[in-house]
């Protein structure tokens, strides 16, 4: 596997940190505004890795504008409070250590606003492992995670896409990649299950922390 690709691309949310918590509990404060009192923890988790503005729209129904309004709301609770309710996987910092020693180039590729990530990743003492955080921007020019992950390859100078490898744990990562043009590894110990990874056509799929390890230090 090490001989095949060199970049690793990590989406964040259900993929290195369990952030779901956070994420939720920050929608459900959001749709609370429009008057929708939403307790169903599985509807909730859909808005755990896309963009949230689209999640509002398309699960909820608002418009553009409302669907602004509520991310906005979102993030007055999110901010403060809901970053902090998340926790690193069990054993992905190992992980991490073992892939960087090992030779390969990490990076992350999310969603998530870039200021947000950063708060993740240095409060979980995760920055270290990584060359490069590729994130939503505060202009609003990056969107999809297919703009994320082209931002990251330009900062990278990398050109031979055959050579990066995404890890995620929703579709959106998975077709984010094959967008772009490269594989990707859907991890299920986050937010996806098996048939989206299978209808998304994830190159491989892992169930662990542990699994994902040893499919890329094999």
């Amino acid at each position: 596997m090490k001989s095949k690709y060199d970049y690793l691309f990590f989406d964040l949310d259900g993929t290195l940190t369990d952030s779901g918590e956070g994420i939720m509990r920050s929608v459900s404060h959001a749709l609370s505004f429009f008057g929708i009192e939403e307790q169903n923890v599985d509807k909730l988790r859909r808005f755990v890795g896309p963009p949230l503005e689209a999640s509002f729209e398309t699960f909820y129904g608002l418009t553009k504008e409302q669907a602004e309004k509520a991310v906005d709301i979102y993030h007055d609770r999110y901010r403060p409070i809901g970053v902090f309710e998340n926790r690193p996987y069990d054993g992905i910092e190992e992980c991490l250590q073992e892939l960087k020693d090992s030779g390969y180039h990490l990076v992350v590729a999310t969603s998530k606003p870039v200021d947000m990530a950063m708060k993740v990743l240095k409060h979980f003492n995760l920055l270290r492992y990584f060359e490069f955080v590729a994130a939503r921007d505060m202009e609003g020019l990056l969107y999809s995670k297919a703009d994320v992950i082209r931002y990251a390859l330009k900062e990278h100078s990398v050109t031979d896409v055959s050579r990066v490898l995404m890890i995620g744990d929703r579709k959106f990562d998975v077709l984010g990649a094959r967008e772009v043009g490269f594989d990707c590894v859907g991890v299920l110990y986050g937010y996806g299950d098996l048939d989206e990874m299978k209808r998304a056509n994830a190159k491989y799929v892992v169930g662990t922390v542990g699994e994902l390890k040893q499919l890329l230090l094999q």
